[in-house]
């Protein structure tokens, strides 16, 4: 009797590694400031499967960069969708290259395709971003913009991205209550809404629902926006802030002409590994 033999087909599958960091950038203390995912590559992948780690990652942002010649390559999305720019991420980026992958000196430089050239510096912990400064025009209060809050703001500006709502006081920015359904529909990154501080020069939050963020811990490129704003506002270039989200995030800022520097700290949460087929 002949027998047939039947053998298993072995299909070799090709595994790609991906080194990943989480972040709690803007923070003395894990748990605390915005979390951002950071992932080394060496070459840039397809779009899709950085939107799909992205979206995996179900962070604020996730930040990739590629080493070229003496800078880095950066880019950052969202769980939906790529952005200009980031700041948390940017500086979480950052601490990853001082700490963790051998960047040497004390001065990064960093090319978005979007955002051209963005510089990180530190000092002993501090991190100091250099970024392009807003530019930003005031704009009528109109009836669809009322209906974002249950507050009516004293001011409204259209920057290169977000929108400013500027309230009267720290309180009204802490219990205000945004409408995500609302929000949603308007043609913009996302909603920066501040007041004068209490503790602080001044405070914000960073409602962000048609990026996939409903509310941003700590928003770094916000503050590119409110910077000169408050600059003008207290007569002064130098500025502390405090973000008034549930995680909170404490930023010094600097006015210099057409450029903000946005400093703080950070400290690492996770580092892993993510596996690609």
């Amino acid at each position: 009797m002949n027998k047939t033999i039947k053998r298993n087909t072995l299909i070799k599958i090709n595994i790609m590694k991906l080194k990943i960091y989480q972040i709690d950038a803007f923070t003395e203390s894990i748990f605390v400031g915005n979390p951002a995912a950071v992932c080394p590559l060496e070459k840039w992948l397809p779009d899709e499967t950085l939107q799909k780690i992205a979206m995996e990652n179900n962070l604020a942002e996730t930040a990739y960069y590629v080493k070229k010649d003496a800078s880095y390559e950066i880019r950052w999305f969202t769980p939906t969708v790529e952005v200009d720019l980031c700041g948390h991420a940017t500086l979480a980026t950052a601490y990853v290259l001082y700490n963790y992958e051998h960047h040497a000196g004390n001065e990064i430089q960093f090319i978005s395709p979007r955002s051209g050239k963005l510089m990180v510096t530190k000092n002993k912990e501090l991190l100091t971003l250099n970024f392009p400064s807003d530019t930003m025009q005031k704009i009528t209060v109109s009836e669809e913009l009322k209906k974002g809050f249950d507050q009516q703001p004293l001011e409204v500006f259209k920057g290169k991205t977000d929108y400013m709502f500027v309230f009267n006081s720290e309180a009204q920015i802490q219990n205000l209550k945004p409408n995500f359904p609302e929000l949603s529909k308007w043609n913009v990154r996302g909603i920066i809404v501040t007041a004068k501080g209490e503790k602080s020069d001044f405070v914000s939050r960073f409602f962000a629902p048609q990026s996939g963020i409903d509310e941003d811990p700590v928003t770094g490129s916000a503050h590119t926006t409110l910077t000169p704003y408050w600059a003008d506002r207290l007569g002064k270039n130098e500025l502390s802030a405090i973000q008034l989200s549930a995680r909170k995030g404490h930023l010094t800022c600097k006015l210099l002409n057409d450029r903000v520097e946005i400093s703080g700290m950070a400290k690492t949460y996770l580092i892993g590994e993510i596996q690609l087929q």
